[in-house]
């Protein structure tokens, strides 16, 4: 899978949001994803590039003290939920 090029990461009152763009190329700000720092160290380790839930647990295992399961668990659902958001392709 891959993030779609047409969203972006702002920064917004000190927070890190995803913003999902509205028709006639407006930002819908009613639909924000917001991002933690573990989410968002995976959106710019893997922005651009294709990923697994795999791949993102990999980053994950590298950068925090987290085991494998944990790890892929949390991916997992990272990718589930921008799935969900239609986020990636």
């Amino acid at each position: 899978m891959k993030i779609r090029e047409e969203y972006k990461i702002r920064e917004m009152a000190g927070e890190h949001v995803i913003v999902m763009p509205g028709g006639g190329g407006a930002a819908d700000m009613t639909r924000i994803v917001s991002l933690n720092p573990s989410s968002l160290y995976l959106w710019e380790a893997l922005r651009g590039r294709d990923f697994t839930a795999e791949d993102a647990a990999d980053l994950l295992t590298e950068r925090y003290e987290v085991d494998a399961e944990t790890a892929l668990q949390d991916a997992g659902l990272w990718v589930a939920r921008l799935a969900e958001c239609g986020i990636v392709e």
